[in-house]
Order: structure tokens, then C-alpha cells, then sequence
């Protein structure tokens, strides 16, 4: 019997690439995809026979761990997998305590994912290495809150922000420094003080954080 599945992402190039990842397994069936997770519940209404729900994080309208707490509330039957770009301590606790059956990154090669799949529907908790161990010292020490000082410790100037949102676009430099109208270079030292400020290594990093902060 086909396994049935439905994938949830507001990236359509993502949902393809899974959907290729699946097709090597004769035994998986993509029932619909989705972009947000008000959408997901639309298509649930409309067709609940499914298996298994691969859901990203980050979407419009409603995101992965709303729509995760939702389906598992009217359709506790169904089995859910985060895959997404996120590995942060937040939204790997916010998942678990919506109710999610295991954590991947997107990464994720396709022999992996379809034995994520299987696994998960005979009753296991999978995550992706990095993720589990997060977990573990997630459970060893609960997320604590975050200080009004905290947030205070990292000052983004206006100037830092709009380059976090034109990068967050996907932009190469040379098209953000056309559309900030200044140098290559300066929107380049820009980046470097961004990542110092933020103490992250990377674009994704970077764009992470500043959603989580509410920068962007």
C-alpha cells in the first residue's frame, strides 16, 4: 500500500526538490502540496487520507508550527516531520510542543528522508543529528526566556537592516548596492558588521536570526 504524503513549503523549487527526493520510492505517493499552512488545512478538509506530513517552518499566512499544532488537534492520526532551514533551540522546542514527530533539515539525502518516513510511521521520533542533540540539552535545560537586556545587546543600524532585508531576498551584493546606491565594498562591510553584531558565520545564519529578533 502507497504510503501517502503531503508537503508543505511556500518555496516551490523546495517542494520539487522533495518531491524528487521521493520519487526513487515506489511506495510513496505525494497526495498535494502546500504553500502555508491555512492552505494545508483547506486541502486536509478536503482530503484527510494522508500519512504523513513533511511542513516547513517559515511561511505566510500561518507557519509550519501553527499549522502543526492545528492538524494534530482535528487529525491526531496524522503524522508530522518538520524539514526545514531552522535548527535554532526555539523553533526545535516550539515544534515538539506543537505536537511534531520528528525534525529534519532539508538537507537531508533521499535515502534518509524516506527512512525518516518509515520510521516515523511505526512509531519512532526521528531528527536529524545536530537536531537530537539540541533537543537533548533542550531537555537537560529548558529554554529559558529571553531579557528585555538581552535584546538590548544587539543594536542594528537602519542602514544594516535594509541590507539584512534586501540579502534576505536573495540579492547579490552587486544588486544591493545598485538598489542602496552605494559600493560593492560598502555593502560588503555592511554584511561583516551584521555578522559580528549577530555572532553568526553565515547568510541563512544571519537572515535566521533577524527574523527571530524581528529585525526584518
Amino acid at each position: 500500500m502507497k504510503i501517502r504524503i503531503a508537503v508543505i513549503d511556500d518555496n516551490n523549487f523546495l517542494i520539487k526538490s522533495v518531491k524528487e527526493k521521493l520519487s526513487f520510492f515506489e511506495d510513496i505517493s505525494i497526495s498535494f502540496t502546500a504553500n502555508n499552512g491555512l492552505e494545508c488545512m483547506d486541502k486536509l478538509n478536503e482530503n484527510r487520507q494522508i500519512d504523513l506530513i513533511l511542513m516547513d517552518i517559515e511561511m505566510p499566512k500561518q507557519n509550519g508550527i501553527e499549522a502543526t499544532a492545528l492538524v494534530k488537534q482535528k487529525y491526531p492520526q496524522i503524522k508530522i516531520i518538520m524539514l526545514t532551514v531552522f535548527d535554532d533551540d526555539e523553533n526545535i522546542f516550539k515544534a515538539i510542543q506543537a505536537g511534531a514527530d520528528g525534525y529534519l533539515l532539508k538537507d537531508t539525502e533521499p535515502q534518509e528522508l524516506y527512512n525518516a518516513i518509515t520510521q516515523t510511521l511505526e512509531g519512532g521520533a526521528v531528527m536529524t543529528p545536530s537536531i537530537a542533540m539540541k533537543a537533548l540539552n533542550l531537555l537537560r535545560s529548558p529554554l529559558a526566556e529571553e531579557t528585555d537586556e538581552a535584546e538590548e545587546t544587539i543594536k542594528l543600524t537602519s542602514r544594516e537592516v535594509e541590507v539584512l532585508e534586501q540579502l534576505s531576498t536573495g540579492l547579490p551584493y552587486t544588486s544591493i548596492a545598485e538598489n542602496l546606491i552605494v559600493s560593492p565594498s560598502t555593502v560588503r562591510r555592511h554584511i561583516e558588521n551584521i555578522y559580528q553584531k549577530l555572532q553568526v558565520h553565515s547568510k541563512t545564519e544571519a537572515i535566521a536570526l533577524a527574523k527571530k529578533k524581528r529585525f526584518i
